[in-house]
């Protein structure tokens, strides 16, 4: 490359000197990568590579302390998981995290709060039902675990 470019700098004794080089784009390669990867899947990553896997959406501000507690146990599953707790109506928070290409969603609400469930809905297939915390970690982890 130096020569490519002329470079040249005017050493100690006023001579003129090829400079050497040492190019490394480890950050460059990886951003180009990322951006092939975001390019092939259109943003809609694989649940095992997606940064979000669950959005868990409460259907007001009274079912946070819920929405904490499942949180908690899939992230002790090993799931990457994130609370969507804006004060905004429950479709607002479904079309944002399909547009976030989020591979599930939990709805939560008194009927999952009282039966210690989630609605599930996933992307691109929509409401799966009711399901029991464990059973969506498992369900999830096992989905990963086969890199469908």
């Amino acid at each position: 490359m130096p020569e490519k470019f002329d470079l040249s700098y005017i050493g100690e004794d006023n001579r003129k000197y090829r400079p050497v080089v040492i190019h490394r784009a480890v950050f460059g390669s990886i951003d180009r990568f990322i951006g092939i990867l975001t390019e092939n899947y259109g943003g809609a990553f694989p649940l095992w590579l997606a940064p979000v896997q669950v959005k868990l959406l409460p259907v007001s501000d009274q079912y946070m302390d819920y929405a904490l507690q499942v949180k908690s146990q899939l992230e002790d599953a090993g799931i990457r998981v994130e609370i969507d707790g804006r004060n905004e109506k429950l479709g607002y928070k479904i079309r944002e995290a399909e547009l976030e290409k989020v591979p599930y969603m939990l709805i939560l609400g008194e009927k999952e709060v009282t039966s210690g469930t989630a609605a599930v809905r996933k992307r691109g297939q929509g409401d799966l039902g009711s399901k029991s915390v464990q059973e969506i970690a498992s369900l999830i982890c096992e989905e990963i675990h086969e890199k469908k």
